[in-house]
């Protein structure tokens, strides 16, 4: 945040933590409440001596919202919060360093607006220290809040329903070729105190991206042929290299629709190579049409076939979406990916300690 911020205020019942305190470590959008958008959105908080945790939250966070808790690194457990004061369960605090990781990780009315935080009175705050590692993610259902590698910073900008290609899908005004570049995910349109967009500020990425993957184009099919959306995908691409010029871009091919038979249909069969493929090749003005992609050589944006990565039992039978299995053998055969192809492995502990 930007503002100046407070100093805490202490009393016998407690610690108050404004909520422009720079020692917060906010992720993913947040507007100028600050409110969240997006799902997977959250802030992470280092302390000693915590014993207690208390989110006071606007009269218009979503009622109830529901957040992922983690604390010390361990597993995220759901809670919901409401507006007013919201005591965090700590389970068995440390009288040394704790770290606190909250998310808002539905996709639908869920929305937080932070007014402040109350600790301990004898707690201290300190600073967070993101990983050395991190991810943006950037899709549709099939990642929306859901995986991430483990040992990893993570942004989550990604919608159920939602197109590449800027058409109105599902409830989704726009498309992620649209959405992306602003603050605001599609709840906007019925979010009765904010129903507008702002431009996202991407000097405000946090942390700043240093590895991108996109997995999207399940909902484009109903909407654009693949030539369309493979035009559409590299115009996407130009346009985030405005703001992630040298960042290895990694491009998803559809894992599918497991069926119980054993097969798996597919969507855009050879787009997506042809997506890559043509990131490696300059603008051509002489041909006709020309074909407009970018001034240089993108040696930097890479394939990851995902073939066979999913299965029938990795599915909810219902909707054809990742079960808990599903996503975590996602992350498992992705860090696997990235052991063998491009010499990326995950630091084996946090850097902020606990």
């Amino acid at each position: 945040m930007t503002q100046a911020y407070c100093k805490p205020h202490s009393t016998s019942t407690g610690l108050t933590i404004a909520n422009n305190d720079p020692r917060i470590y906010f992720h993913g959008h947040w507007d100028s409440s600050p409110g969240s958008w997006w799902p997977g959105t959250g802030f992470k908080l280092h302390a000693q001596n915590l014993t207690m945790l208390s989110l006071n939250l606007d009269t218009y966070t979503s009622s109830p919202a529901s957040i992922g808790v983690s604390i010390d690194y361990q597993n995220f457990t759901s809670i919901d919060v409401y507006p007013g004061s919201n005591d965090i369960p700590l389970g068995n605090p440390s009288l040394g360093d704790s770290v606190v990781r909250i998310n808002t990780w539905g996709w639908q009315n869920n929305q937080i607006l932070l007014q402040n935080l109350v600790l301990n009175s004898d707690a201290i705050l300190l600073p967070y220290q993101a990983a050395d590692v991190n991810f943006l993610f950037i899709s549709d259902s099939l990642s929306a809040g859901q995986y991430r590698p483990m040992g990893a910073e993570h942004i989550i900008i990604a919608q159920p329903g939602i197109t590449l290609a800027d058409v109105q899908s599902w409830y989704n005004a726009h498309g992620m070729s649209v959405q992306f570049f602003d603050t605001e995910d599609s709840n906007y349109a019925t979010t009765p105190n904010h129903n507008y967009t702002t431009p996202w500020d991407f000097s405000r990425d946090k942390p700043t991206p240093m590895h991108i993957v996109i997995h999207i184009g399940a909902n484009d099919v109903s909407h654009v042929s693949a030539s369309e959306f493979v035009q559409i995908y590299l115009a996407f691409i130009k346009r985030l290299r405005q703001y992630y010029p040298d960042q290895p871009i990694f491009i998803f091919t559809p894992w599918g629709w497991p069926q119980p038979d054993g097969s798996i249909s597919y969507y855009y069969v050879g787009s997506y190579q042809q997506i890559v493929s043509m990131r490696y090749l300059c603008s051509n003005m002489d041909s006709t049409p020309p074909t407009l992609i970018h001034d240089s050589q993108d040696l930097n944006v890479h394939l990851v076939d995902t073939s066979g990565w999913v299965a029938y039992a990795n599915i909810f039978l219902d909707n054809s979406h990742l079960n808990v299995p599903g996503h975590e053998k996602i992350a498992e055969e992705f860090m696997n990916w990235l052991a063998n192809n491009f010499s990326l492995s995950l630091a084996s502990q946090w850097v902020t300690p606990v």
